[in-house]
């Protein structure tokens, strides 16, 4: 089975090496895998504006399979999903920070209305159940709404490289056979 052409969306202040989406870009590419992993604009001040003008560039250009997003990465994806996409295959959301966040630096991002629909045709919901930015409540909620399998991971904290996430297997897996292991 060949990798699908994927687009990685990192979230507020990137997600540099040791980070797992670094990680998965670079074993993507290792397989000789599409991938797309664009450094959003100014990743430790962000502004919605801007990010959304390069991500739909991204997604015009770069015309993915499958998008994985992180935290503020996937808060992007719901604005973008508020106009007309073009359906993916597969999508991934991990650690989606609550729609009611109010952190000054990331602001222009909230609060947020989530989308009627996420295009995509397979959506796969990653959090954990001690995230500080969500409420696994929240998180069951969003995930129920888009008709999503909901993957919980136990103190997990915010699936970053503070909570050890760099190599994950279980991720690459997800991405290449859609099966999450």
């Amino acid at each position: 089975m060949s990798t699908p052409k994927t687009l990685l969306l990192h979230g507020w202040g990137g997600s540099d090496y040791p980070h797992w989406q670094s990680w998965l870009a670079g074993k993507l590419a290792n397989e000789y895998g599409t991938i797309s992993f664009p450094l959003l604009d100014n990743p430790h001040y962000p502004s919605r504006n801007r990010w959304l003008k390069l991500a739909k560039k991204s997604l015009e250009d770069f015309k993915p399979e499958t998008v994985v997003c992180h935290s503020l990465g996937c808060t992007l994806w719901f604005w973008l999903t508020h106009e007309k996409l073009d359906t993916i295959k597969h999508l991934i959301l991990v650690a989606p920070p609550s729609i009611d966040t109010t952190i000054d630096t990331i602001s222009t991002f909230f609060p947020l209305t989530l989308p009627k629909t996420l295009y995509a045709q397979k959506i796969d919901f990653i959090v954990s159940d001690d995230d500080p930015y969500i409420d696994i409540k929240e998180a069951q909620e969003m995930s129920e709404k888009y008709n999503a399998n909901l993957i919980t991971l136990k103190n997990a904290g915010h699936i970053n490289t503070e909570s050890s996430f760099g190599e994950w297997s279980q991720m690459l897996n997800l991405v290449k056979y859609k099966e999450y292991f």
